[in-house]
């Protein structure tokens, strides 16, 4: 094949995108997460835009601020994007072309809260807040970026005469400078709220939030190789996620036979498996028989399983972290698929 023959062929295939954050800590757990759930991110040079991800060929990583990879998956530009969901709930107005893949990927946590000045003794909740406007013949003044999700939260909890700011940056300072009352900002750990002397009002909780799979929706339509990807990158997400909950474990029981011994696990409250345990034959010296038993459980039930096993007969219990869980298909998989089989109004 010539070069110009290579370059047209190269040009008639469509890139598959997917944004990713550029920067701080949010991009740092996209990465750390995709890698943990086989699928890393590989960049030669720091400075590059571009990457891509050995496991999904056909796949190209772009790397933009949270805030224009909304953007960029709304009209189109990329295929796919990870971004949080503040930003996502804010920004994308009911947009058809966007379709949320997964709003739920354990990393970015965070939450948007009503803040003010620690020295507001008499305001602590938000029914404080509201009061306290209400008396008031001035507007209050709320710096935020997030406008739209603020106005929504006021107006349902009777704050009705506020001038809402638009910043960028660090907005901590806001009412200490007096360009604002208060502020709405994201929260994680709420140490630089400490530091700079404000709080959280009881009732000002407006989002939870974390990082989400997004993608274009008239690209899943139109398009099969985009659908085929967005059902690739959920199998794996979806069955690192479904595994981090859980562990594998292996134990020894004495038994007639692998019916016998299930049967005296199905009466225990956390040992039946997934589906059901896994039971086979060991081959020892002695007469009586030995089955080896393997079950998946919850992390959170671990110590229950491993009393359970005990009553039931089981010794040398082996634990055992579990990287992937594969379902049949995905739970988020087909509520994809159902959403773009609605009727567009």
């Amino acid at each position: 094949m010539t070069a110009k023959n290579l370059t047209s062929t190269t040009n008639s295939q469509k890139e598959i995108r997917l944004a990713l954050p550029s920067k701080g800590r949010l991009a740092d757990e996209v990465l750390d997460l995709l890698e943990s759930a086989g699928l890393r991110v590989y960049k030669p040079n720091p400075r590059q835009y571009r990457a891509i991800i050995p496991n999904l060929p056909g796949l190209t990583v772009l790397f933009q601020r949270p805030g224009d990879i909304l953007v960029s998956v709304q009209d189109g530009s990329v295929d796919f994007g990870i971004t949080g969901w503040d930003i996502t709930a804010e920004k994308a107005n009911g947009s058809k072309d966007l379709l949320v893949l997964h709003k739920e990927l354990r990393i970015g946590a965070c939450t948007l809260n009503v803040i003010v000045p620690e020295n507001w003794t008499e305001i602590n909740t938000i029914s404080d807040l509201a009061r306290w406007q209400q008396s008031r013949t001035e507007p209050l003044r709320a710096a935020t970026r997030f406008p739209n999700l603020t106005s929504k939260f006021f107006t349902q909890n009777g704050i009705v005469s506020c001038e809402l700011i638009s910043a960028e940056g660090t907005l901590e300072i806001a009412p200490t400078i007096g360009y604002a009352d208060i502020i709405v900002d994201l929260v994680s750990t709420g140490t630089t709220l400490r530091d700079n002397r404000l709080k959280i009002l009881e009732g000002g909780l407006i989002l939870n939030s974390q990082a989400c799979l997004i993608a274009n929706r008239p690209a899943l339509k139109r398009q099969p190789e985009v659908l085929n990807m967005a059902r690739q990158l959920l199998e794996f997400i979806v069955a690192y996620l479904r595994a981090s909950d859980n562990v594998a474990i292996f134990a020894n029981i004495r038994g007639r036979s692998p019916e016998a011994i299930a049967s005296k696990m199905f009466t225990q409250s956390v040992i039946g498996g997934l589906q059901g345990p896994t039971i086979s034959q060991v081959v020892t010296r002695e007469k009586e028989g030995w089955y080896a038993v393997h079950l998946i459980v919850r992390k959170d039930q671990l110590a229950r399983a491993i009393a359970e096993l005990r009553q039931v007969g089981g010794s040398g219990v082996v634990v055992s972290p579990v990287t992937y869980i594969f379902e049949e298909e995905p739970q988020a998989c087909r509520e994809m698929l159902a959403a773009l089989e609605e009727t567009e109004c």
